[in-house]
């Protein structure tokens, strides 16, 4: 089911200089209590170049190398199954002209339950970081030993924070 809630999804839009950290998504809805399983992009950047960045990076499940950049192109529909290893981002500081945004619908559906292969404990987004990046220690010291729902928290204050 379609999550009527926009949980992280809907319009999202990033300035130049922007980009968003190779990640695994929060894979359960406190609300409706489901299992998050499949992540759906919209582009909606007309006249997009290649030289500004912003490409949908997909990584393996080990993290050794991107199978597939996606430019966020006008109409250009992405989807992908959302699970404990399905890392993903535009890492990369947006290049565009300062009057352009690097533009998206995101959409995420839910069921109740997964595969037994696919079952993990619950968790808030996980950062990777890329071969050769250094992820900061005290973030992850911070995110081993804080609850995932205060860590989502406390990213939904900061965002909101950020929106205003």
């Amino acid at each position: 089911m379609p999550d009527p809630y926009f949980e992280g999804g809907g319009l999202h839009q990033i300035e130049r200089g922007g980009f968003l950290k190779v990640h695994a998504d929060f894979n359960w809805h406190e609300k409706l209590r489901l299992d998050r399983r499949l992540n759906v992009i919209v582009y909606l950047n007309k006249d997009w170049e290649e030289s500004y960045g912003g490409a949908l990076e997909l990584w393996d499940r080990k993290m050794t190398h991107a199978v597939a950049d996606v430019l966020p192109v006008f109409n250009r529909f992405v989807v992908f199954a959302t699970t404990d290893f399905s890392y993903h981002g535009h890492p990369d500081p947006l290049a565009c002209p300062p009057d352009r945004t690097r533009r998206s619908l995101a959409l995420y559906y839910y069921t109740n339950g997964r595969p037994a292969e696919e079952r993990s404990s619950q968790h808030s987004t996980v950062y990777q970081a890329r071969p050769g990046e250094r992820q900061g220690r005290a973030r992850r010291a911070v995110e081993r030993v804080t609850p995932p729902v205060l860590l989502d928290a406390a990213r939904n204050v900061h965002r909101r924070a950020g929106s205003r």
